[in-house]
Protein backbone atom coordinates (compact mmCIF):
# COMPACT_ATOMS: atom_id res chain seq x y z
CA UNK A 1 0.00 0.00 0.00
CA UNK A 2 2.63 2.25 0.88
CA UNK A 3 4.08 1.82 -2.54
CA UNK A 4 1.12 2.72 -4.60
CA UNK A 5 1.18 5.62 -2.55
CA UNK A 6 4.83 6.70 -3.14
CA UNK A 7 4.03 6.04 -7.20
CA UNK A 8 0.65 7.75 -6.71
CA UNK A 9 2.16 10.64 -5.30
CA UNK A 10 5.37 10.40 -7.70
CA UNK A 11 2.92 10.53 -10.49
CA UNK A 12 1.24 13.79 -9.33
CA UNK A 13 4.26 15.17 -9.06
CA UNK A 14 4.99 14.59 -12.11
CA UNK A 15 1.44 15.94 -13.62
CA UNK A 16 1.94 19.13 -11.81
CA UNK A 17 5.40 19.99 -12.79
CA UNK A 18 4.89 19.12 -16.84
CA UNK A 19 1.47 21.64 -16.47
CA UNK A 20 3.92 23.85 -14.92
CA UNK A 21 6.26 23.75 -17.81
CA UNK A 22 3.44 23.62 -20.13
CA UNK A 23 2.24 27.01 -19.11
CA UNK A 24 5.62 28.51 -18.82
CA UNK A 25 6.28 27.94 -22.56
CA UNK A 26 2.69 29.15 -23.48
CA UNK A 27 2.91 32.31 -21.25
CA UNK A 28 6.45 32.83 -23.12
CA UNK A 29 4.48 31.97 -26.48
CA UNK A 30 2.13 34.79 -25.61
CA UNK A 31 4.36 37.69 -25.55
CA UNK A 32 2.55 40.68 -27.70
CA UNK A 33 3.58 43.85 -28.47
CA UNK A 34 1.76 46.27 -25.83
CA UNK A 35 -1.02 48.09 -28.14
CA UNK A 36 -0.59 51.84 -27.13
CA UNK A 37 -2.71 53.36 -24.78
CA UNK A 38 -0.81 56.41 -23.63
CA UNK A 39 2.09 57.74 -24.80
CA UNK A 40 2.77 60.21 -21.77
CA UNK A 41 3.12 56.61 -20.07
CA UNK A 42 5.51 55.57 -22.62
CA UNK A 43 7.41 58.54 -22.47
CA UNK A 44 8.26 58.46 -18.70
CA UNK A 45 9.27 55.14 -19.18
CA UNK A 46 11.87 55.43 -22.04
CA UNK A 47 12.43 58.91 -20.57
CA UNK A 48 13.92 56.68 -17.06
CA UNK A 49 15.58 54.04 -19.50
CA UNK A 50 17.35 56.23 -21.61
CA UNK A 51 15.76 54.67 -24.68
CA UNK A 52 13.56 55.29 -28.21
CA UNK A 53 9.59 54.06 -28.96
CA UNK A 54 9.33 51.46 -31.61
CA UNK A 55 5.83 52.00 -33.01
CA UNK A 56 4.56 49.41 -35.04
CA UNK A 57 1.72 51.07 -37.16
CA UNK A 58 -0.42 47.81 -38.18
CA UNK A 59 -3.54 46.12 -39.13
CA UNK A 60 -5.46 43.63 -37.83
CA UNK A 61 -6.02 42.17 -41.31
CA UNK A 62 -2.51 42.70 -42.91
CA UNK A 63 -0.57 39.34 -43.34
CA UNK A 64 2.96 41.23 -43.51
CA UNK A 65 2.43 42.85 -40.12
CA UNK A 66 1.62 39.54 -38.31
CA UNK A 67 4.95 37.81 -40.17
CA UNK A 68 6.73 41.30 -39.16
CA UNK A 69 5.57 40.70 -35.11
CA UNK A 70 6.39 36.57 -35.49
CA UNK A 71 9.65 36.79 -37.31
CA UNK A 72 11.39 40.13 -35.79
CA UNK A 73 9.50 42.41 -33.19
CA UNK A 74 8.57 38.93 -30.64
CA UNK A 75 11.56 37.17 -31.31
CA UNK A 76 13.29 40.74 -29.71
CA UNK A 77 10.60 41.06 -27.47
CA UNK A 78 11.55 37.98 -25.73
CA UNK A 79 15.59 38.91 -26.05
CA UNK A 80 16.46 40.58 -22.73
CA UNK A 81 19.31 42.73 -24.15
CA UNK A 82 16.50 44.71 -26.34
CA UNK A 83 14.51 45.99 -23.10
CA UNK A 84 17.69 47.79 -22.29
CA UNK A 85 17.65 49.34 -26.06
CA UNK A 86 13.90 50.13 -26.85
CA UNK A 87 10.35 50.27 -26.09
CA UNK A 88 7.53 48.58 -28.29
CA UNK A 89 4.16 49.80 -28.81
CA UNK A 90 2.25 48.89 -31.51
CA UNK A 91 -1.44 51.10 -33.14
CA UNK A 92 -3.88 49.69 -35.14
CA UNK A 93 -4.46 52.37 -37.67
CA UNK A 94 -7.81 51.56 -38.54
CA UNK A 95 -9.07 51.61 -34.94
CA UNK A 96 -10.97 53.89 -32.96
CA UNK A 97 -9.56 53.00 -30.03
CA UNK A 98 -8.23 56.09 -27.63
CA UNK A 99 -4.83 56.90 -27.33
CA UNK A 100 -2.76 59.62 -25.78
CA UNK A 101 -0.38 61.11 -27.57
CA UNK A 102 2.87 62.29 -26.71
CA UNK A 103 1.76 65.49 -25.79
CA UNK A 104 -1.35 64.42 -24.05
CA UNK A 105 -3.64 65.23 -25.99
CA UNK A 106 -6.46 62.33 -26.42
CA UNK A 107 -6.73 61.14 -29.68
CA UNK A 108 -7.51 57.42 -31.59
CA UNK A 109 -5.34 55.19 -33.24
CA UNK A 110 -6.67 55.81 -36.95
CA UNK A 111 -6.02 59.55 -35.76
CA UNK A 112 -2.46 59.35 -34.57
CA UNK A 113 -1.97 57.30 -38.00
CA UNK A 114 -3.16 59.54 -40.21
CA UNK A 115 -1.52 62.34 -38.27
CA UNK A 116 1.71 59.88 -38.86
CA UNK A 117 1.14 60.03 -42.40
CA UNK A 118 1.08 56.15 -42.21
CA UNK A 119 -0.32 55.12 -45.79
CA UNK A 120 0.66 51.76 -45.96
CA UNK A 121 1.18 48.84 -43.29
CA UNK A 122 3.63 47.71 -41.34
CA UNK A 123 5.28 50.62 -40.89
CA UNK A 124 7.64 51.16 -37.69
CA UNK A 125 8.69 54.71 -36.75
CA UNK A 126 11.34 55.81 -33.93
CA UNK A 127 10.38 58.24 -31.59
CA UNK A 128 12.20 59.75 -28.54
CA UNK A 129 10.21 60.52 -25.57
CA UNK A 130 8.62 64.12 -26.98
CA UNK A 131 7.33 62.29 -29.88
CA UNK A 132 10.07 63.31 -32.55
CA UNK A 133 11.37 60.99 -34.89
CA UNK A 134 14.69 59.64 -34.54
CA UNK A 135 14.94 57.87 -38.38
CA UNK A 136 13.57 57.17 -41.26
CA UNK A 137 10.55 55.12 -40.86
CA UNK A 138 10.88 51.54 -42.41
CA UNK A 139 8.02 50.70 -44.56
CA UNK A 140 6.46 47.45 -45.45
CA UNK A 141 8.08 44.02 -45.18
CA UNK A 142 9.45 44.34 -48.75
CA UNK A 143 13.05 42.01 -47.92
CA UNK A 144 12.52 39.83 -44.89
CA UNK A 145 16.12 38.17 -45.81
CA UNK A 146 17.37 41.66 -44.81
CA UNK A 147 14.71 43.64 -42.61
CA UNK A 148 16.34 42.49 -39.21
CA UNK A 149 19.80 44.12 -40.20
CA UNK A 150 17.37 47.18 -40.97
CA UNK A 151 15.70 47.39 -37.67
CA UNK A 152 18.35 46.86 -35.79
CA UNK A 153 20.15 50.00 -37.65
CA UNK A 154 17.25 51.99 -37.18
CA UNK A 155 17.07 51.08 -33.38
CA UNK A 156 21.15 51.42 -33.14
CA UNK A 157 20.62 55.09 -34.30
CA UNK A 158 17.46 56.53 -32.54
CA UNK A 159 19.53 54.73 -29.57
CA UNK A 160 22.37 56.81 -29.96
CA UNK A 161 20.48 59.26 -30.69
CA UNK A 162 18.41 59.07 -27.24
CA UNK A 163 21.76 58.68 -25.29
CA UNK A 164 23.98 61.16 -27.39
CA UNK A 165 21.91 63.95 -28.46
CA UNK A 166 20.95 64.80 -31.48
Amino acid sequence: MKVMNVRLANSLLAIILAWFTAVGAQARDKVEIPLARDFTLAATIARTKNVPILVLFSRRDCAFCTQLRQEFLLPMRRNAEYESKVIMRQVDVGSSAPLRTFSGKATTHARFASENQIKLTPTIKLFDAEGHELTEPLIGLTTPDFYGGFLDQRIDEALAKVRGGK
